[in-house]
C-alpha cells in the first residue's frame, strides 16, 4: 500500500462503475455517482483507516450515495421497456448474447438488495464479511440475500441441474459459477 491513500483510488474506478451500473442500470446515472463518490472520497480521505479494505470503503460511499439519490428522487425510475437495460452494452451477435439478454432481463427482476449483494458476493469478489460490512448488515443477511437471489435467477432463467449458459460477460460468469458452486445453479 502507498504512503498515500488517494493513489490507490484509481485502481477501483472501474469495479466502482461496474457496481455503479448494477444499481442504476443506466450508464450516464452510473458516471455520475461514481463522480461523486471519487469526489466525496478524495475529500473525506482523512477518514479512511490506513490498512483497511479500500475497496469496501469507497463501495460503502457509492451505495450510501445510490440510496441517498433514491430517497431524494422520491421513487424509482421504471424501466418497463427495457431502454436503460439495453443501452448498457452491446454484445456480439451469437448464442451468448440472447443468454445475455435474457439473463439482464431476469436480473433487474431482482430486489435492489439482492442485486447488489449479488454483485458484490459474485461479480465483484467480495467476502460475506466485506459485503455485509459495505451494506451495514450482518453477514447472514448477506448470505441470504445471495441465496435468494440465485436461486430467483435460476427460477427465472428456468435453469436446472443440465443446463449451460453461454455467457460473454466477465461479471455474469463470476455470479453463474459462484451460483454453481453453491449448489443454487448446478
Amino acid at each position: 500500500m502507498s504512503a498515500d491513500p488517494r493513489d490507490e483510488i484509481v485502481d477501483h474506478i472501474p469495479a466502482l462503475r461496474a457496481f455503479a451500473l448494477s444499481l442504476t442500470r443506466n450508464g450516464a446515472v452510473a458516471d455520475d455517482m461514481v463522480q461523486d463518490t471519487l469526489v466525496k472520497a478524495w475529500t473525506k480521505i482523512g477518514t479512511f483507516e490506513a490498512g483497511t479494505n479500500m475497496r469496501a470503503w469507497l463501495f460503502t460511499i457509492l451505495r450510501n450515495t445510490y440510496y441517498s439519490n433514491r430517497r431524494k428522487a422520491g421513487r424509482e425510475v421504471s424501466d418497463a421497456e427495457g431502454i436503460f437495460t439495453e443501452s448498457l452494452s452491446e454484445k456480439p451477435a451469437h448464442d451468448g448474447r440472447l443468454q445475455m439478454a435474457d439473463f439482464r432481463r431476469a436480473f433487474v427482476q431482482l430486489s435492489d438488495e439482492q442485486r447488489e449483494a449479488l454483485v458484490l458476493v459474485g461479480a465483484q469478489g467480495f467476502s460475506y464479511e466485506d459485503a455485509a460490512e459495505t451494506c451495514g448488515v450482518a453477514v447472514g443477511t448477506i448470505k441470504s440475500r445471495v441465496n435468494r437471489a440465485r436461486a430467483r435467477l435460476a427460477e427465472l432463467l428456468k435453469l436446472d441441474d443440465e443446463d449451460e449458459l453461454e455467457m460473454t460477460d466477465q461479471a455474469t460468469m463470476a455470479v453463474v459459477a459462484a451460483g454453481r458452486a453453491g449448489g443454487v445453479l448446478s
